[in-house]
């Protein structure tokens, strides 16, 4: 399996700073010998001094100073190791290991002001050779020489430099700082790290080039890495949707239940967002009907040959309520109960109908609304097809399991403005454009797409005994017309399938806040979500 590009970064990352660690703490940082520069700074400087007498009246042979200086150098081992005579970066005859420039300046004096360790006195006694200073006529500056000192871990010297300004000089401004470096010449032993030494002032080192070319590195590989993020996953500060754990990158085909189908559709958007390699199609085609629906599972498995002991990993259906007739090949799980409501054209001047007012309209015992107070209008009663699941729960909650009269005209736009009739038609969305067509015209769809009609002003949300179609209202049991949803398989989905993962996503947390703000009541917040019955 290839590595993603975002991983690749997030390896090289590592391999790059495990590498680094290596290289400063195993080679580089066994033996490093930190040179400083703790104080340079003129005698002038402590004029306002009441005893800068003292500095000003420095002298040399008798002769004062014109620009009296001061330097401390401090030198330490700082690796994890000894550093020995023989590390020092100069040729074996050379008995000084350091040499330090002061451009511009002569060198007049030095002291070592503090020794780590007693051991170290032994390479400053008087007449050991590598130790002390010149001044070159034809250098830049004076040097001082410091010995090859044999430093434990950890242990380090200071030396006190006075220097004055070089005769003939003539350069204005602040001295140039000191330079560190080996003799001239030689063999150099690639042993002991000198690092750089920093401009006075300063309290540290600063860090080695091939440490500060791995900083920035790294720091290039993280910019990377997070723009990368932002492409792939658009501005991502907080993902409040993060993807699902089961994510499967797979097509997957939806059938079944028109008045679900709003619910469906904003569910596999949100799993193919989360899940890019999900592929759901979501368009409204799909969506049939609760029978066309069972109809295309069981087709869609048969092509497939499925062997009997296998599933489908690749087709889901949904009914409202159980489907009819007989499917010994699929299996069905509850996902929600959902809620669905009486839809009357406007005009027909009523809002509330009690159950028996609903039983006799569909009994045809009304056939018009003056009857029940409302306008003078006929009852022309819409109707789903057989097979269709919001007419079946229309049929057992509400009508005490008695079919509505069979259709006086085969299609709705027949039906006469001034006479009682019946017709049929195979969808939500018809059902909706029907009522809202003709007068005095009834009929019934889930909660949410009759909202939206009856927010245009085209249909009104008939209540039954007063109480107003809600998943609350289905749950205290005051409200009858409502279904359990479910969801049809053809055998037993893999487990790492797509139909398997999309079906654990609905009953996860954001599929049941889906099937909530779509008018449904998923099954995992029901008292007992193995039947999914709102009591």
């Amino acid at each position: 399996m290839g590595l993603d590009f975002d991983k690749l970064l997030a390896l090289l990352s590592i391999v790059i700073a495990l590498t680094a660690f290596g290289w400063e703490f195993g080679v580089v940082g066994r033996k490093r010998l930190d040179c400083r520069v703790q104080m340079d700074t003129p005698a002038s400087e402590a004029i306002h001094s009441p005893y800068a007498g003292v500095l000003r009246d420095l002298q040399q042979d008798g002769d004062r100073l014109d620009e009296p200086t001061f330097a401390l150098l401090r030198i330490e081992n700082a690796g994890r190791a000894q550093i020995e005579t023989a590390d020092y970066l100069v040729p074996d005859d050379d008995p000084s290991g350091i040499r330090v420039t002061f451009p511009r300046r002569r060198v007049v004096g030095l002291v070592v002001t503090e020794l780590s360790q007693d051991e170290l006195h032994d390479f400053f006694t008087a007449g050991v050779a590598g130790f002390g200073f010149d001044n070159p006529d034809q250098g830049r500056g004076g040097v001082v020489r410091l010995p090859k000192v044999k430093l434990p871990r950890r242990a380090h010297y200071q030396v006190l430099v006075v220097l004055d300004r070089r005769p003939g000089d003539s350069g204005g401004g602040p001295f140039p700082g000191p330079v560190f470096r080996g003799a001239p010449g030689g063999p150099r032993r690639r042993r002991t790290a000198l690092t750089p030494a920093p401009r006075p002032g300063r309290d540290r080192t600063p860090a080695p080039r091939p440490a500060r070319v791995g900083i920035n590195l790294l720091a290039g590989l993280a910019v990377t890495q997070a723009m990368v993020i932002i492409v792939q996953g658009g501005m991502l500060i907080l993902d409040e949707d993060p993807a699902p754990l089961d994510c499967v990158s797979a097509t997957l085909s939806l059938h079944g239940s028109t008045a679900l189908a709003p619910a469906l559709q904003e569910a596999a958007r949100s799993y193919a967002e989360a899940c890019r390699g999900a592929r759901i199609p979501v368009s409204g085609l799909t969506f049939t009907g609760s029978g066309p629906g069972i109809t295309e599972l069981e087709r869609a498995g048969q092509n497939a040959a499925i062997p009997v002991d296998a599933g489908l990993a690749d087709h889901l259906a949904f009914t409202d309520g159980p489907a009819a007739g007989n499917h010994p090949r699929l299996l069905r799980r509850p996902v929600a109960y959902s809620v669905f409501t009486l839809v009357l054209h406007k005009d027909a001047g009523v809002l509330n109908l009690s159950l028996e007012q609903v039983r006799d309209l569909h009994a045809g015992r009304v056939t018009n609304w003056s009857q029940l107070g409302g306008a003078d209008l006929p009852v022309h009663l819409v109707h789903r097809h057989i097979g269709s699941g919001t007419r079946g729960a229309l049929v057992q909650r509400v009508l005490s399991g008695r079919e509505p009269e069979q259709a006086t005209v085969s299609d709705c736009a027949a039906l006469e403005a001034s006479t009682p009739g019946r017709c049929e038609v195979d969808s939500t969305r018809t059902m909706l454009d029907a009522v809202a067509r003709i007068p005095g015209a009834l009929g019934y769809s889930e909660v949410r797409n009759a909202a939206r009609h009856s927010a245009a002003g085209d249909v009104v949300q008939v209540r039954i005994d007063s109480r107003r179609a809600s998943v609350d209202a289905v749950r205290d049991g005051a409200y009858p017309y409502w279904q359990t949803e479910y969801a049809y398989t053809y055998g037993e989905p893999p487990a790492e399938s797509l139909a398997a993962a999309f079906l654990r996503y609905l009953n996860g947390q954001i599929g049941q806040d889906i099937l909530r703000a779509n008018g449904s009541q998923g099954c995992a917040g029901t008292p007992n979500p193995a039947s999914c019955e709102p009591t």
